[in-house]
């Protein structure tokens, strides 16, 4: 599903650049909690943000969003690490290691710093802010060619989507899909927003709806081990497809917000 990392990245950075309100970017992150809260990880971070260190009373997130705008900071960008491939976090350390355990951060690279979300209790996400000993900016993806990548990865992936049968006898497939995507927050985006990362998203949300009924598949746990793992290698190249998809669509809004806020300062 798209992370809270996304919602924060794209929201903030249309804030930012005049494009939408501060209720606006709070009322976005209802989706991924009822309530958010901000900490520093680090003395840097707490001090360039005005925020409490970790274990501390926590700050909110409108005390961040001053903060952002305080440092200059006119964009975000959203990474979605996974073992194996941590472009865009500027190498180890604390923020590395917290941003793949959560498998999502927004970078500002601008500043040198991450956030990473995390929920801590029911209704509750923590966003965690690290400073970053080298910032790496991500290598810019196209979101012409992210799509494009998508469609290869799902026609490379129909023979293996058939061979497991994912939908074979199995006629309430359909009525699955629409379950699974609509127990997902439901995630607004602001005016703005360019309709093809719209569309890439929502595509997306919808193969990421497959790989996750794809996965479980397994009645009675039939599968042997061997065969569970052929599966999810099957799946592997269309599951790196869709977070590339992704992060290219949250990626350009955020530049398209920035380039606005540029034009109109």
């Amino acid at each position: 599903m798209c992370r809270p990392s996304a919602t924060l990245a794209v929201w903030s950075s249309a804030w930012l650049n005049g494009a939408a309100a501060s209720d606006d970017v709070l009322d976005s992150l209802e989706a991924w909690g009822e309530a958010h809260d901000v900490v520093a990880a680090d003395a840097p971070a707490a001090e360039a943000f005005e925020l409490p260190l970790a274990f501390n009373r926590a700050a909110t997130p409108v005390q961040l969003m001053m903060a952002l705008r305080a440092q200059g900071a006119k964009s975000a960008q959203l990474v979605l690490p996974v073992p194996g491939d941590v472009r865009g976090l500027g190498g180890g350390g604390p923020f590395t290691e917290a941003a793949l355990r959560c498998g999502d951060a927004v970078v500002l690279t601008e500043l040198g710093f991450g956030l990473v979300p995390e929920p801590i209790a029911e209704g509750l996400m923590r966003w965690t802010v690290y400073s970053l000993s080298a910032p790496a900016p991500l290598e810019y993806q196209s979101l012409p060619d992210a799509e494009h990548g998508l469609t290869d990865a799902i026609r490379a992936s129909a023979g293996a989507l058939q061979t497991l049968d994912v939908a074979s006898d199995r006629p309430s497939v359909r009525a699955e899909l629409s379950a699974h995507l609509r127990s997902q927050p439901q995630v607004e985006w602001p005016a703005g927003m360019p309709a093809r990362s719209l569309r890439v998203l929502q595509r997306a949300e919808e193969i990421s709806a497959i790989l996750a009924i794809a996965r479980t598949d397994d009645p009675g746990g039939a599968l042997s081990a061997s065969a569970a793992v052929q599966r999810a290698e099957a799946l592997r190249p269309l599951a790196d497809a869709v977070r590339t998809a992704r992060t290219a669509a949250v990626n350009e809004a955020v530049r398209v917000f920035a380039d606005q806020g540029d034009r109109h300062p």
